[in-house]
Order: C-alpha cells, then sequence, then structure tokens
C-alpha cells in the first residue's frame, strides 16, 4: 500500500476519512473508515485531525458541483499519538478523532448540533 510506503518514508499524508463529502445531513459527518487510522497504529505515527468546517458549502455534494468562491478556514488540531493503540482499539482512536472534528464543527454550527 502506497500509503504505508509513505509513512515508512516519514512523509505525510492528507486523508479524508469518511471517504468524501457523503453525509446526508452536512455538516454533520458520515463514519470514518478504518484505512487511515489502520495505517497509523501499524506505523505508530501521529494523526493530526483537521476541521474544515465549510467544505460541504464549498463542495457540495451534487452531480455536477458548482464550486463557491470564498475563503476557506482550516483549523489544524493538536496531533493524536497512536503509539499506544493496537489494531484492537481502532475504534476508540476513531472515535477520538471524529469528536475532536465533530466539537468543532458545533462551534461553528451550533444549531445543527442539538
Amino acid at each position: 500500500m502506497r500509503s504505508l510506503e509513505a509513512l515508512e518514508a516519514r512523509k505525510s499524508l492528507v486523508i479524508y476519512p469518511e471517504g468524501g463529502i457523503i453525509s446526508s445531513k452536512p455538516p454533520h459527518m458520515s463514519e470514518f473508515k478504518d484505512g487511515a487510522f489502520r495505517a497509523a497504529i501499524e506505523k505508530k505515527t501521529a494523526i493530526v485531525p483537521v476541521t474544515i468546517p465549510h467544505n460541504w458549502k464549498r463542495l457540495p455534494d451534487v452531480p455536477w458541483p458548482v464550486l463557491h468562491a470564498g475563503r476557506v478556514k482550516i483549523i489544524f488540531h493538536d496531533p493524536i499519538e497512536s503509539t499506544s493503540y493496537t489494531i484492537e482499539d481502532m475504534a476508540a482512536l476513531k472515535s477520538k478523532v471524529f469528536n475532536v472534528i465533530q466539537e468543532e464543527l458545533k462551534k461553528h454550527y451550533p444549531s445543527y448540533f442539538p
């Protein structure tokens, strides 16, 4: 897998753990896939959660995307070390990252998260 080779070479990766903007109720996120978390655990590398709060508005999930001009806000959160996680703990790591991003989204869209 090329992503594991990149991590082995100490390169940074950008991975969208949802697999795209696929939520049926943005800005709510969809469940994260395992790949990024499995790679982080296997290679004992930190995960830096990133929130792009308005991404779902800038890049709507429609057949012919209409791009909306404007600034893009990107929030880099503190790294989460994966060294204490095993593959059996992958759900906990996914949940931790999900919650960091979710809490940031709640700050930007409180009416969407009762």
